[in-house]
């Protein structure tokens, strides 16, 4: 019996039938489904879910936009907080470059982190802003506020967020069918839950004031995650300082173990990966690299944004472009300020 696969480009369709090794971040391509999600039918014709992932939809079928949210914000927030390096997170975008993802990169290791976060994260505020019936607001904090603060307003449900986040996007590693190798899954794991532990240290208080004038005598607060594109910027730290390691047997089991200091355990807080990355200059198909060619870059930059690294020392072209800004603006009393729009040419520059 076929499978129908409503509303899905023929690309997405190729991508499904290619790279059925490819299960530990398969769920991303729901970033592209269009349908609403709201009969039980509807979780056999999704794209990218393991068996495993298709019965939580049906047990928890509301959870299921929620889910396609988090995958589509994987991909904004990914591209956005790579955007001024070589790889730009482009293997998310481009479906059939997906199974790079799976080689055990260090990229691979920060998309598998930065995904976990993202669907606990989604659910979480999913939970606080009332579109989930299943979860309400988080707990009100245990300890005893200092004076002139007091616990009110609606947590972010990170518990449930968590809960939920870690069964849905932990499932393809789980599985006891043999896809792929194990060493592969024991890194995924791994960086799964950096990114969890990231979600929770972004876990803050925040506060609204409250007081006659706006003198802010009492505050009231809450505990509220901040927002996944500050999460991203500490996951690329961790990205940037990550350890690569080996399968190796440790006691009974192997283990990962860093490659070149093999006298300590990997550290929970650190991303892990397997194999090096490809430079990303070039474009090769096999190693899931766009190349750099007609990227942007910046000329009078010293960053991975430059000219001479983002094109790789290949040289680059300039181009001018028109920009209409906002200029000439005055305050008015009260309270409100206008602005003219000034036109100008500005020169930009691309990889050759």
């Amino acid at each position: 019996m076929k499978r129908a696969f409503p509303s899905l480009p023929l690309c997405l369709l190729t991508f499904l039938l290619l790279s059925q090794q490819c299960t530990g971040i398969r769920w991303l391509v729901l970033s592209q489904a269009t349908q609403h999600i709201n009969k039980t039918q509807h979780c056999k014709t999704l794209p990218g879910l393991v068996s495993s992932q298709a019965q939580l939809c049906r047990s928890n079928l509301e959870l299921m936009q929620t889910i396609i949210q988090a995958a589509r914000e994987v991909k904004k927030v990914c591209q956005k907080t790579f955007a001024d390096m070589r790889w730009n997170c482009s293997s998310i975008d481009a479906l059939k470059f997906l199974p790079d993802l799976e080689r055990g990169t260090r990229e691979s290791a920060f998309v598998y982190a930065l995904s976990a976060a993202a669907i606990s994260h989604t659910i979480a505020r999913a939970c606080t802003s009332g579109d989930l019936r299943l979860c309400s607001c988080g707990p009100i904090p245990g300890e005893i506020p200092e004076p002139g603060y007091r616990w009110g307003g609606c947590a972010d449900n990170l518990h449930y967020g968590l809960l939920m986040g870690s069964k849905f996007s932990d499932a393809p590693m789980k599985m006891k069918k043999k896809s792929g190798s194990n060493a592969n899954k024991l890194m995924h794991l791994h960086n799964s839950e950096v990114g969890r532990q990231a979600l929770r240290d972004a876990l803050v208080m925040k506060c609204k004031c409250h007081g006659v004038s706006g003198s802010c005598s009492i505050r009231t607060c809450w505990r509220g995650l901040q927002d996944l594109k500050d999460i991203a910027m500490d996951l690329k730290t961790k990205y940037l300082s990550a350890t690569k390691v080996v399968h190796r047997p440790m006691g009974t089991r192997k283990q990962l173990v860093p490659k070149d200091i093999d006298i300590r355990p990997v550290r929970e807080n650190e991303l892990v990966y397997l194999q090096s990355s490809p430079d990303y200059c070039a474009k090769n198909d096999k190693l899931g690299s766009f190349g750099t060619q007609d990227r942007q870059c910046n000329k009078t930059s010293s960053g991975s944004d430059s000219c001479d690294l983002m094109c790789c020392g290949r040289g680059h072209n300039p181009y001018s472009e028109r920009v209409v800004e906002r200029c000439h603006c005055k305050y008015h009393w009260c309270c409100y300020v206008t602005c003219k729009k000034c036109e100008r040419t500005v020169e930009k520059y691309v990889c050759k």
